[in-house]
Formats: C-alpha cells, sequence, structure tokens
C-alpha cells in the first residue's frame, strides 16, 4: 500500500494538495484495478484523529476532512486539464474515484509516469516507503536517465529547435570539451577555448542540456536555452540563473558568446501555484511535471530535417521500461 502521511497534516494543520493528488495517483497506478477510491484520504486523516492526533482549534477537524479529500481530487482535476491527452489519469465526473488509464501511453504519459515516481523517492517522500511500487536502486539509475532524455526533449519543443543532452555522464559517453565544441561549431556564436584557470576535469559545469533555434544565416543572436535538470530533493540549491552568463561562458569561451541565453530549471516535482513565481524568480524559467509532458509530447512534431533532438530514439525505450517495471510489480504482489 501506499502510505499516507496524515499525521504531517494533523500536526501541522496544512494540507498540502499536491502531494494528496499524488497519493490518489500512486494509489490507483498501483492498484490491481488500477483505480483509487478519494474516499481514501479521508480515512487515512480520521483514522490517525482517532488515534489520538491533537484536536485544537487551529488543528485539522473532522468537518475538515472532506473538503482536503475534495482539495486532492480538485488537484487532479487540474493537472488533467492542463495536461490533456498527457496526462495519464482520469477523475470520475462524480468526483469520487481517480483510474490509471496506461493504454495509449505516449511519451508525453510516460514522462509524466517517469516524474511522479522520481518525485516520491524515499528519503524525499513518505509515500511509497517500504512499499512494491518503490523503484529499486537499478530502476532508479534508469530513471534518471530517462528524465534526462525527456528534458532533452521538452527543450527542444520549448524553443522549436534542437537540443543536445550536456549533463555528466553524457548519454554519447562523449568528454566534456568534445560535446562543447560539437555543439557550438553548430551554434558558431563564440569559440571555445578554455581560460588556464577553468577547472581541469569538469563534469558537466551545471549545464545538462543545451538547445538553439539555429538560424540559417549562421550568424549570432539567435534564441539559446541552457538548463539545469535536478530530481534531488535538494534542487533548489542548483540554480543557474546567472550562472551561464557570469562563470560557465566565461570559463570556457574565448571570445564569450555574445547571444544572451535563457536559464530554465528542469523537474519531475509538482509545484504549489503560491509557490511558483519565488520559485521563477530565484531559478529562471522552469519546467516541471505540469509543463514538462506536454513538451515532451510536443517535440514529436519537430521536423528531423531542421531540428535534432539528441537522444529522442531513447524514449520508446521509456515505455518499454514503464511496461517492465509495472510488470514487476503486478509479479511481486502476486507473490508476497
Amino acid at each position: 500500500m501506499i502510505y499516507f502521511p496524515a499525521d504531517e497534516f494533523t500536526i501541522t494543520g496544512r494540507f498540502d494538495r499536491d502531494l494528496g493528488a499524488d497519493y490518489l495517483e500512486l494509489m490507483a497506478m498501483s492498484a490491481e484495478n488500477e483505480i483509487c477510491l478519494v474516499r481514501e484520504i479521508i480515512d487515512a486523516l480520521e483514522a490517525t484523529l482517532e488515534r489520538g492526533a491533537d484536536l485544537r482549534e487551529d488543528r485539522l477537524q473532522f468537518n475538515k476532512i472532506e473538503d482536503l479529500a475534495t482539495d486532492a481530487a480538485n488537484r487532479v482535476q487540474e493537472r488533467s486539464r492542463i495536461l490533456g491527452n498527457t496526462y495519464p489519469f482520469k477523475l470520475t465526473d462524480d468526483g469520487s474515484m481517480v483510474c490509471f488509464t496506461d493504454t495509449a501511453m505516449n511519451h508525453g504519459r510516460c514522462a509524466y509516469i517517469v516524474s511522479l515516481l522520481l518525485s516520491n523517492l524515499s528519503p524525499s517522500s513518505a509515500l511509497m516507503n517500504e512499499c512494491l511500487i518503490h523503484p529499486n536502486d537499478a530502476e532508479i539509475r534508469e530513471l534518471r536517465t530517462y528524465f534526462q532524455c525527456f528534458a532533452t526533449a521538452a527543450m527542444a519543443a520549448e524553443i522549436c529547435g534542437s537540443s543536445w543532452s550536456f549533463g555528466f555522464p553524457r548519454l554519447d559517453g562523449s568528454g566534456f570539451l568534445n560535446k562543447l565544441e560539437k555543439i557550438w561549431r553548430i551554434l558558431k556564436d563564440g569559440t571555445v577555448y578554455p581560460d588556464p584557470s577553468a577547472p581541469r576535469l569538469p563534469k558537466d559545469d551545471k549545464i545538462d542540456v543545451i538547445a538553439c533555434r539555429v538560424p540559417k544565416d549562421g550568424l549570432p543572436g539567435s534564441l539559446i536555452a541552457v538548463a539545469q535538470v535536478s530530481t534531488g530533493k535538494n534542487w533548489k540549491d542548483k540554480s543557474i540563473k546567472s550562472y551561464y552568463r557570469d562563470v560557465f561562458s566565461c570559463r570556457w569561451f574565448q571570445p564569450t558568446p555574445v547571444t544572451q541565453a535563457i536559464t530554465y530549471h528542469i523537474i519531475p516535482f509538482a509545484r504549489p501555484d503560491e509557490s511558483f513565481r519565488d520559485d521563477v524568480l530565484f531559478h529562471g524559467n522552469i519546467l516541471h511535471r505540469t509543463r514538462l509532458p506536454l513538451r515532451v509530447e510536443e517535440a514529436n512534431g519537430l521536423s528531423s530535417t531542421y531540428c535534432k533532438i539528441e537522444a529522442f530514439e531513447k524514449l520508446p525505450m521509456a515505455r518499454m521500461w514503464i511496461k517492465q517495471y509495472f510488470a514487476r510489480i503486478r509479479t511481486e504482489r502476486r507473490t508476497a
């Protein structure tokens, strides 16, 4: 069973509707019939209060519990409205059940499932603690690799251009400078020439994806974007909002590029609406779980003759991985 951290809500008096929605999604995804009753949240909260949780006026009360479950269900509905065909869940018309729809597993739905699992890994989240659905170490490594591929595809769609996976370890096994030179032979703005003081053994120097809408005239001033891809709970500590301009380009180029790059942060997490302005203020543009799947699916429509999307051919492998992952869960459930 997926664990619902009811104690956390009864103690703080604050309900995280994104965490509530994640709970409903994970429950539906892991259930034999692929359905979760919204009532599950009500039962979990009531059971916690009955075990002796603090009932002071500033804490959760029984008469508020149904409203909290409704908040979580409404968040599921909002995600469905935003993501459309790239959202692999559905709230029934009466709002009582969340259903997992694993048919027509397109790239966007696949990106959502990978993001949902990465968001709730232990110890960052308690939802999948000691649960059959929690990925093992090998699966976590694969999830992070696929998320890097999805991030690369999403950036291509975001700017309608080409994109390269630059994060370490690089998908093509190339070295830092070799990869940078290869990309800049296409971008043609500045020259890759490391400063003598630059690190001797760089990995990716915080840049995980580079994307560009390459102009046909080969001149600078085109649309360039760079992104940090973060899947861990410390993602907030990895802002590159000014890093590319102030550090990266000065370390590795001479002359430095004159084009002003747009910085992105790509994360698997669902962020609360009320916090998002500050997220963008600190990190720059953000592709998160309710934006990334749409962009991944849009990457399908980019012309292969004009746009190069590194590792796009690996996305069908992620879909196969998800099928194998669910097969493992079902087998272990039957034998448990």
